[in-house]
């Protein structure tokens, strides 16, 4: 693939920032990742109500695996939308419009009277999730650098790898609460406070961005881009529940030729000097392809693990939500606490992190299907079995999105934050739809052994991953 018509674009025709005082920057973060918590909480939150929600609803399990992939087939689908919408036209603007979007659906979500208006409602709530989420990495792209960015890539990382599980273990709380016997909808209705004061909060703290005129969005890279994602992402999701027929393969094949397309159209941009919605070149950065292979290997397994195992424990077991959601607190602490203080490591083992992290995930993920494969455990006999996994994933997650974005540039950052954030939610739904998906169908035959052989396909996809993480860590010891 040649390169020789590319023209760089040029870094003055992005927006300008007001900077806060840099005593402030830390409070801006702050806020912006609270609304990073809010839409990772959701992307999890719903597996510990799976078991309520059908019960409530009487939801097939097709209609579950909408219920959780919804949300993220909107937010990966809208994702590099939603970071070039902000270099255009201003990431605080643009994340106060996810948020609110995000609010409101979070709002119908709680109230939902079917099962169509609640799926529904989960992929408008994606989409909002995807307004705000890359606005966050630019920004900390933007305003941080040197030792600062690191550590505020760390706590961006830490919060999504708090968020993910820290939305079983909620879930699990606000489910067995059952307040005022609303059963489930807590889960979706907590977010409705918090976005609200959030829409206070921002305008207030968050300098706005100065966009030059004139610049216009990709159309055609939009169509191409979501058009792609959602014609290969929804029939994965429903295929399995249908039997697989022709116009799942048929859709599928559309979506891989738009989604080819959409590369084309967006060098042709480029090329002309235009605003493409995403600067492929930027796949170019030394430590990106590596990155998005380990990050999307191991979010994929990721994603089949939390479904798995909440389904198992509930449906499979009999458990309470609030006892499967206790399960993933030690894994919630551990991801989320290594995934802020790895820097406290020598600098020199910096770039091995992840490929020491993500055997160790897979170690975690091994040793909790023999766990479950003989039936119901006990918490205790659980919890050190998730802490392996999350020190795996904290060893992982923060240090590779530091080592795959040093090399970013300012002027990509919508780019590299688009991409890494689309890579990470189509994994999740990824491992949903296929590593769930294999859960439900076998299921039936035996729970024990069902969940084991999804948690075993887990843990082999982290050792894919760590090809990746270790072309990461060479390019980095290179520098």
């Amino acid at each position: 693939m040649t390169t020789s018509t590319t023209t760089p674009r040029i870094p003055s025709a992005r927006p300008t920032v007001s900077e806060p005082r840099p005593d402030r920057r830390w409070l801006v973060l702050g806020l912006l990742v609270t609304g990073l918590f809010m839409a990772m909480v959701d992307a999890t939150i719903v597996n510990v109500a799976l078991g309520s929600i059908r019960a409530d609803l009487d939801v097939s399990g097709a209609g579950l695996e909408l219920v959780v992939s919804g949300y993220t087939i909107a937010y990966a689908m809208l994702l590099i939308t939603g970071a070039r919408l902000g270099d255009l036209l201003g990431a605080r603007r643009i994340f106060l419009t996810g948020l609110a979007v995000f609010t409101a659906a979070s709002l119908v979500c709680g109230v939902a009277p079917t099962t169509g208006v609640l799926i529904a409602a989960r992929f408008v709530q994606g989409a909002g999730a995807a307004g705000m989420v890359p606005q966050i990495l630019a920004v900390i792209q933007q305003r941080f650098t040197g030792p600062d960015r690191a550590r505020a890539l760390s706590v961006y990382g830490a919060v999504i790898a708090g968020g993910a599980v820290c939305g079983q273990v909620l879930g699990g709380l606000l489910v067995s609460a059952d307040l005022f016997g609303t059963g489930w909808r807590p889960a979706f209705l907590v977010n409705v406070p918090v976005g609200l004061a959030l829409l206070v909060l921002v305008p207030r703290f968050v300098p706005s961005d100065h966009v030059p005129r004139g610049r216009r969005l990709d159309l055609p890279g939009l169509v191409t881009a979501s058009g792609g994602v959602l014609l290969v992402v929804l029939p994965l999701v429903l295929g399995r529940e249908e039997g697989w027929p022709a116009w799942t393969w048929a859709s599928m094949a559309v979506g891989a030729v738009l989604l080819v397309a959409f590369v084309v159209v967006e060098r042709r941009v480029a090329a002309r000097g235009g605003d493409p919605l995403l600067d492929v070149s930027v796949v170019r950065t030394p430590g990106m392809r590596g990155g998005f292979v380990a990050l999307g290997a191991g979010m994929l397994a990721y994603g089949g693990f939390l479904f798995a195992t909440s389904l198992h424990l509930q449906a499979g077991l009999g458990d309470s939500a609030l006892h499967a959601g206790l399960v993933f607190a030690p894994a919630a602490a551990t991801f989320g606490s290594v995934g802020y203080a790895w820097r406290s490591l020598p600098a020199r083992l910096h770039p091995w992190l992840p490929v020491v992290g993500l055997p160790v995930a897979g170690l975690g993920y091994a040793l909790l299907a023999l766990t479950l494969h003989g039936g119901s455990q006990p918490l205790a006999l659980l919890v050190p079995v998730q802490l392996v996994t999350g020190v795996g994933m904290g060893l992982t997650f923060s240090p590779l999105l530091t080592l795959s974005l040093v090399r970013v540039p300012v002027v990509r950052a919508a780019d590299a934050s688009g991409l890494l954030a689309t890579t990470f939610q189509l994994s999740l739904v990824l491992g949903v739809t296929l590593i769930g998906g294999r859960y439900l169908d076998l299921a039936p035959s035996g729970t024990g052994s069902a969940v084991a052989e999804a948690l075993v396909v887990c843990a082999l996809v982290t050792l894919v991953g760590t090809a990746g993480a270790y072309a990461v860590a060479r390019e980095a010891r290179r520098r």
